[in-house]
């Protein structure tokens, strides 16, 4: 019988925003990180898409029961793509891995739309907490369009599975946000 993992890369490294079993560190090969705009929502969703080259670290986590109903909920707007060879991890040869991307009908084709900081920092206290501050800057580093703004919303989160972070995990934030030259606003 198959195993069936989601591999996550951006809020579902961060184990404490959900519930999902047998999360272990995993790589995918061949992908980046995208920040996209989409129109079921004003700010932009963290996605991944093919390059050939690329590659990121993530998190694969079990789907009980091949149960992804609730994983779909969640992953609202995204498209799940079963990965073959393209992902490395520890477990058993038969495990089957998905992704969630969001597919090209749900982008704008004029993408300004913003990062908000409290699901930034979500996604980044799950990549110091998994791969360290070398795993944290790799994260930056292997995500594409930063051009847009970051709204500072931490004193009044928007993010629904916002996290308390302390103040080592926030400096780490703030620090590769200036190192890229992304321009932080404040929630209006």
């Amino acid at each position: 019988m198959h195993r069936h993992y989601f591999f996550g890369y951006g809020s579902l490294v961060n184990q404490r925003t959900h519930d999902y079993p047998d999360g272990r560190p995993a790589r995918l090969h061949g992908w980046r990180r995208v920040w996209r705009g989409t129109p079921l929502a004003p700010q932009a969703f963290l996605s991944a898409h093919q390059t050939g080259d690329g590659v990121i670290d993530g998190l694969v986590a079990a789907v009980p029961d091949q149960d992804w109903t609730a994983l779909d909920r969640r992953e609202m707007g995204y498209r799940r793509h079963s990965l073959a060879d393209d992902v490395v991890h520890d477990l058993h040869k038969d495990t089957r891995v998905q992704v969630y991307a969001v597919p090209a009908e749900n982008q704008h084709a004029q993408d300004e739309s913003p990062i908000l900081l409290s699901y930034l920092d979500v996604v980044v206290q799950g990549f110091l907490h998994h791969f360290g501050q070398e795993g944290a800057a790799a994260f930056f580093d292997s995500t594409d369009g930063w051009a847009r703004p970051v709204i500072d919303d931490r004193t009044a989160p928007l993010y629904p599975r916002h996290q308390t972070l302390d103040q080592a995990e926030l400096a780490a934030v703030d620090r590769h946000l200036d190192r890229l030259g992304v321009t932080k606003v404040p929630k209006s």
